[in-house]
């Protein structure tokens, strides 16, 4: 392909709102456009890379025995109402009324309709089980689109969706799609890990995420070292630290002290100097619109996931400042829990493990601009459930093995789930088994973010110059620089020549035959990233050589023109 030919608008600067390394440089390097807030145009290189992930994708499902649909991105509303997500998925999901007034949705995923088209063929466990997949545009209607295709309102994505008569078959699958997704990403080239994973809106019995590691990366991994587990710190089990035995002799006495003008836990610490670990925060939130209370150390984080799975509710939001105030009897940021449950016995009130063992702390003074210390949490809080509930941080030891976490950051493209009868039985999509006794398929979920994989690959390979893409993603295999093509006929037919070799063989090249300086076509070849750089010149010609560079290397070796093709096709097995 000739570059002259080609449409790849490169960029000398990327635009000030682009937030990520990958946006900038897929702008930068006519992968993608922005259209509109989290919505993109793929350009003809972007797309080359896609379509390779895609490929690696789809011969992989296929080796494992999943068949490919193509399922519509209009789903209509009776089937969310069915499933009991057309109000419990919120504002992410873009509802709309066509013109006879039927409501409808942009599917931001799958599971409402595969079941439906399930359901509607298969009624004997002789037909089970069944793998579907598709590949497809989704929407998620995100309050704030970020981090360029990682975080975007429409995507390219890979769901699957596995349907089973027993438990024995249902983990059968579920192993078929994590052994397929280990396959997938060891062929992308990547560095990657698979953690356990909280369900989230799909919902579920258990889940894992294929994480691509890369420091610039929007989620964290806790992992042990010594038994092997790992998790995103929204899911990582943390060892319950000991109770301490707490001497009476050493209670304080509860104080209230003036706090004016402080208003985050490190502020207050400062002003009171203590440790922010003696601060204990009290967040109110509202559990399918009942309010509840956490309670964290003011060093550590609350987990809300942990939090949301302990309470078993659909939907648990921040309470508002109205909500805050009627449940503390305090203004928003003051209230502490001490003597709480003597003002409002009904309040359920949650704490973290660490919590426990806090003594003579410092909590919300229950009134503007006051925080009372010597707090004693056992003598003063009266506490309903102790439970880890924070976020997995420095210094926390594993839940399984009660050995020290250490940390990283990834990139999530890939999430298996296990989903049971979540939607099968909502749905009524039944089956009769042996004894003709009408039962739920158990179900599978299985999806890769097909677009955020092309950014993690460049999250996870770049250098100062540009993109370093793996070899199997690369939309490209061979970047051939020509330099005076159009004034010097040698090079002209060295180019053509070893373009037309390269390609006889299968090779994909992207030939430079632009009439600019060399300069300018380094940059954009490195800009670009293609794994191998070939520059015939009236230099090198002169001389019966062409120069080769792999783009992760620094210097670049004179090959003779007549070894160009051998030494290439040997260099591009590996």
């Amino acid at each position: 392909m000739k570059l002259s030919n080609y449409y790849i608008p490169t960029l000398k600067d990327a635009p000030k709102d682009a937030d990520t390394l990958s946006a900038k440089l897929m702008i930068r390097a006519g992968l993608i456009r922005k259209l509109a807030s989290g919505l993109y145009e793929w350009l003809p290189l972007g797309l080359r890379a896609l379509k390779k992930v895609e490929n690696i994708v789809r011969e992989e499902m296929n080796k494992a025995g999943a068949c490919e649909v193509w399922l519509p991105v209009v789903q209509p509303k009776e089937l969310w109402e069915e499933s009991g997500r057309w109000t419990f998925y919120g504002k992410e999901l873009l509802r709309f009324a066509d013109r006879k007034e039927a409501e409808f949705c942009i599917a931001p995923t799958a599971e409402e309709v595969i079941t439906d088209l399930v359901r509607k063929d298969t009624s004997s466990y002789k037909q089970l089980p069944v793998c579907l997949y598709q590949f497809g545009t989704k929407f998620r209607d995100e309050i704030r689109p970020r981090f360029g295709v990682m975080r975007a309102r429409e995507f390219y994505m890979k769901d699957a969706y596995s349907f089973a008569a027993t438990d024995e078959q249902a983990n059968t699958w579920y192993q078929k799609m994590y052994d397929a997704y280990q396959r997938i990403f060891k062929r992308c080239g990547f560095e990657f890990t698979a953690v356990e994973a909280d369900t989230g809106s799909i919902g579920g019995n258990f889940s894992h995420e294929f994480m691509v590691l890369a420091d610039t990366g929007e989620d964290t991994i806790a992992s042990c070292a010594s038994c092997g587990y790992a998790a995103n710190t929204e899911k990582a089990e943390i060892k319950k630290p000991e109770d301490i035995t707490i001497n009476p002799a050493d209670l304080k006495p509860m104080e209230n002290r003036p706090t004016p003008k402080t208003y985050t836990v490190e502020d207050v610490a400062k002003l009171l100097n203590v440790s922010t670990s003696q601060l204990v925060k009290l967040l109110v939130f509202t559990a399918d619109g009942k309010p509840v209370i956490a309670l964290v150390r003011g060093d550590h984080e609350l987990n809300e996931f942990k939090f949301k799975a302990l309470l078993k509710c659909n939907e648990l939001e921040k309470a508002s400042e109205e909500v805050y105030s009627q449940v503390t009897g305090s203004p928003v940021g003051f209230a502490g829990a001490q003597g709480l449950k003597e003002k409002n016995p009904s309040v359920m009130i949650y704490a973290d493990n660490y919590v426990k063992n806090v003594v003579n702390g410092v909590c919300g003074g229950n009134e503007k601009d006051v925080h009372t210390i010597n707090v004693t949490p056992q003598r003063d809080i009266k506490v309903d459930v102790y439970a880890d509930l924070k976020m997995a941080s420095a210094g926390d030891l594993c839940g399984r093995c009660g050995k020290p976490f250490s940390f990283k950051k990834g990139i999530e493209t890939g999430h298996v789930f296990k989903l049971g009868t979540k939607y099968s039985a909502a749905m009524n999509a039944t089956f009769l088994d042996e004894k003709q006794t009408s039962k739920p398929m158990i179900m599978g979920c299985y999806g890769i973010g097909i677009s955020r994989v092309v950014a993690a690959a460049i999250e996870q390979s770049h250098d100062d110059n540009g993109i370093i893409w793996p070899a199997p993603l690369a939309p490209f295999d061979v970047a051939l620089v020509a330099i005076d093509y159009d004034s010097n006929p040698e090079v002209k037919k060295q180019a053509d020549m070893l373009t037309e070799a390269l390609e006889a063989k299968g090779i994909s090249v992207l030939l430079d035959d632009r009439d600019e300086r060399p300069g300018i076509k380094f940059k954009d070849m490195d800009l670009i990233g293609l794994p191998h750089r070939v520059v015939i010149s009236s230099r090198t010609v002169a001389d019966g050589q062409c120069e080769y560079k792999a783009r992760a290397e620094k210097e670049a070796v004179r090959w003779n023109l007549d070894q160009a093709l051998p030494l290439l096709l040997e260099r591009l097995k590996h």
